[in-house]
């Protein structure tokens, strides 16, 4: 019997008794709900779930136009490695009835759930982490950006490639060239070689991988094998067989006397080579976001009882007040006080002139002051900044579920499951019908490996980040993963204005003349604009560089009209 769940849900849009009655109405119309209470003074609505879904009372409240206002967690989450232990992750939160949605991204071993606010983050966390997976929960504001695995991953691969490389030379040069296999075995006896292999591969499963074996085995014995146990068992198994051939023959039938050291260390050695070339385009791909997070600057000056501290932006608080030198990026949103001059929006806007800031003008987090001192003040902090929504918007894009990744999750679900059942179909069916034990080992591991389901689980999540930070370092942000699905049918693209379509900066692009040479003209209107700050000054001197510039003279700037200038005795305006 289902254990009936009690929800407190915020309902902002209930205004009146009135509204209240359509919630209450709404709600009853839903079967699988027990208590229903709703409370226009709070703007709450009291229900117990009793075989009824939290997506369901969202989607009754949502139509009757008063959504409820749920609570969205992110947690940060180690040791998946496969779409089997994404798909775990997801259907072991999805199952709580106070749970509305759950999206894992195996690509940024994150999950973004959105639930009841009855239900703590850290319960979600201790969730995750019973499964095996230590899980934390992310706080507000960009976040900042996962451990790199690269190099540990690297030196991984190269120290498994080096263990390896004498193993596979020596047999598999043996075959390759049967001339070594006779030197060889003429120079070194046979038990002495193999002895030698058993020590490397034992370097190698007991080294670089081990994550295997301590993230694969605990897994299997849950009830629930993922692809490191697949590589374990692999691994293991041909370790196994092989070490038993070498320090007890006895025990094996003479037929079946081989080793397969190579095998257990070459697996082993190919599939960290993928996880490695799998984390840098990981690590490509979140550039964007790490460019992001970027702009805000780790300190800002604050003015405490009048006097300039340096602190972390991190101990800012709405309503403090933050002194802003030239050039300068600014730290938090906030509202201006004291000055005014030239922002560079750009970052935001796109458009390339810097927008004039007077005080009670709003100023924006990483955006940049221009050659002014100004002082502002906070007004939104962590999650509540500009910036944080924007990362929070690409974040939400790449942890996005497309359409197509239902078909991978209703496949990944038995997959492994499925692989090792037909390994040991595998092994018996050769060790009734085939030849000799050896040959039954063989197909049991070579089933194990090579149905690896990484790729298909890894195709869906690190396509989504690639297409969403490459349009991120273009300026076009993605608020809805499934755009990017939808975006290869499109053939026409409306844009709002054209500082949409813009690099940001300024540059000459033709250059018209009448009655004067086109780089005499370049030149004289160059050298007039020489001392100039403004942006399309700094295009045309751009645009002349490699000129001769001569002095210039009675150089006046008229706000909105431009400037005028003398030139080699020519009245420039």
């Amino acid at each position: 019997m289902t254990q009936a769940t009690r929800l407190d849900l915020p309902i902002p849009d209930i205004s009146c008794g009135a509204c209240a009655a359509r919630v209450t109405r709404a709600l009853t119309a839903l079967p699988g709900l027990g208590e229903i209470s709703v409370n226009p003074v709070t703007k709450q609505a009291r229900l117990t779930l009793d075989g009824a879904t939290l997506p369901q009372v969202q989607a009754a409240l949502a139509d009757a136009g008063y959504p409820a206002d749920l609570s969205i967690t992110r947690l940060s989450i180690e040791g998946m490695s496969c779409a089997s232990c994404s798909g775990r992750v997801g259907r072991a939160l999805s199952a709580r009835p106070d749970v509305a949605e759950a999206q894992v991204n195996l690509a940024t071993h994150r999950a973004r759930v959105t639930h009841a606010p009855g239900l703590t983050p850290q319960a979600l966390a201790r969730i995750v982490t019973d499964l095996g997976y230590p899980a934390v929960v992310m706080q507000d504001g960009p976040a900042a950006p996962p451990p790199d695995e690269v190099p540990p991953l690297r030196r991984a691969v190269l120290t498994a490639a080096l263990l390896t490389l004498p193993v596979f030379v020596v047999e598999m040069g043996g075959h390759l060239v049967p001339a070594v296999h006779h030197w060889l075995h003429d120079l070194v006896p046979m038990q002495a070689l193999w002895l030698a292999q058993m020590v490397l591969v034992l370097a190698v499963l007991a080294g670089p991988g081990r994550r295997f074996f301590t993230t694969g085995i605990p897994a299997l014995l849950r009830g629930a094998p993922e692809m490191n146990s697949l590589v374990a068992l692999g691994a293991g198994t041909a370790f196994a067989f092989s070490s038993v051939v070498t320090l007890a023959p006895q025990l094996v039938p003479e037929a079946s006397r081989q080793v397969w050291f190579e095998a257990a260390a070459v697996i082993v050695t190919l599939i960290l080579t993928g996880r490695w070339l799998e984390a840098r385009a990981k690590g490509q791909a979140g550039a964007a976001i790490r460019a992001l997070v970027a702009l805000t600057p780790d300190e800002a000056t604050a003015l405490r009882d009048g006097r300039p501290v340096k602190v972390a932006v991190a101990d800012l608080r709405p309503g403090d007040l933050v002194r802003l030198a030239p050039g300068e990026r600014v730290a938090l949103d906030g509202i201006l006080t004291e000055g005014s001059g030239p922002i560079d929006e750009s970052m935001l806007t796109g458009e390339p002139v810097p927008a004039a800031k007077v005080p009670g003008d709003a100023v924006t987090g990483g955006t940049v002051n221009g050659l002014s001192a100004l002082t502002y003040r906070v007004t939104a902090t962590g999650s509540d900044t500009v910036l944080s929504r924007i990362v929070a918007l690409v974040e939400e894009a790449q942890a996005a579920r497309l359409p197509v990744q239902a078909l991978v999750d209703r496949v990944t679900r038995v997959f492994v499951p499925v692989v090792m059942a037909l390994a040991l179909l595998a092994f018996g069916l050769w060790l009734v019908f085939g030849p000799d034990l050896a040959h039954a080992v063989v197909a049991a591991v070579s089933v194990l490996i090579i149905a690896c389901p990484c790729a298909m689980g890894l195709a869906v999540p690190v396509s989504i980040m690639v297409g969403s930070g490459r349009g991120a370092q273009l300026g076009v942000l993605f608020r809805r993963g499934d755009a990017l699905q939808k975006l290869a049918s499109a053939r026409i693209v409306g844009f709002d204005k054209t500082g949409t379509l813009t690099q940001g900066r300024p540059r000459v692009t033709a250059i018209w003349t009448a009655g004067i040479a086109h780089d005499q003209a370049l030149r004289l209107t160059a050298a007039a604009e020489a001392r100039s700050e403004h942006p399309l000054a700094a295009a045309i001197l751009a645009e002349a560089q490699g000129l001769d510039l001569p002095p210039a003279d009675e150089v006046t700037a008229a706000p909105g009209l431009g400037l005028s200038a003398r030139v080699e005795g020519q009245a420039l305006r």
